[in-house]
């Protein structure tokens, strides 16, 4: 590892922030630059509309959620980095798509009236049309701790050939709960993690932000540790989940 690839900037790309923010989720990118300006690094966010916005170097990679009016424009850009976001999934660099930014990397996208929007094929599974939107907090049991947010949205996810990100304590997730098995929100492959927990979902869920972090730096031969003034604001998330745990009847952390 040379000194230049230890001292450059961490570098998180938002992809398409102007079509895909409708929940906030634009918010992701900056809340992984910042989280890893506390642990002591430099660190920057580059929006990414096209592919000539691309930086040389990419640590990190968010995609956020929009409108079903986006779809077309935000699928035909994403698909002018298809190549780079496969050599980014396949070289461990993390990457967390949110609703429909989920949907446009899977396989396509049923609609409601019949037609279908092919996706990009990053990872396996499609999106088909609830008979009602979900909009409901949601309550996830996952590996990197009880992860809450808001969902919002108009489709199921099936198909999915990865590991989920989790199992749904309440809410909707991937979809309705079946006849049997768990109920499960998301999906990971590898350091590529997709959700529907909008909030953004880094923010309320610090714990997720810094497994994808550690993922980071790793990749490029450091140690990520979570900074003193994280701890403080981790405490005002862990706040935030608990209240509305307890107004759902769930049990507090």
């Amino acid at each position: 590892m040379t000194a230049t690839s230890i001292e450059r900037p961490f570098t998180v790309v938002s992809l398409l922030p102007r079509l895909l923010d409708t929940n906030g989720d634009a918010g992701n990118a900056r809340v992984f630059a910042q989280r890893a300006r506390w642990s002591g690094r430099e660190a920057r966010v580059v929006d990414v509309h096209t592919r000539a916005d691309l930086p040389e170097h990419v640590d990190a990679v968010s995609i956020g959620s929009g409108t079903d009016a986006a779809l077309l424009p935000a699928r035909d850009a994403l698909r002018t980095v298809l190549e780079d976001l496969r050599v980014w999934s396949n070289s461990g660099v993390p990457i967390l798509a949110v609703g429909t930014g989920w949907e446009l990397i899977s396989w396509g996208i049923d609609l409601a009236g019949g037609s279908v929007i092919e996706g990009l094929g990053l990872v396996a599974g499609h999106a088909v049309p609830r008979t009602k939107r979900a909009t409901d907090d949601i309550i996830v049991s996952s590996k990197f701790g009880r992860l809450i947010g808001f969902e919002n949205h108009a489709r199921d996810y099936v198909g999915a050939e990865a590991s989920p990100l989790g199992r749904v304590l309440h809410g909707t997730g991937n979809a309705d709960a079946p006849a049997s098995g768990p109920q499960i929100e998301g999906l990971t492959m590898g350091e590529v993690f997709c959700t529907h927990l909008h909030g953004p979902v880094l923010a309320r869920n610090p714990g997720l932000a810094d497994h994808l972090l550690e993922a980071a730096f790793r990749r490029r031969g450091l140690v990520y540790t979570r900074g003193a003034v994280a701890e403080s604001v981790d405490e005002t998330a862990r706040t935030a989940r608990n209240q509305v745990a307890q107004r759902l009847g769930q049990p507090t952390e």
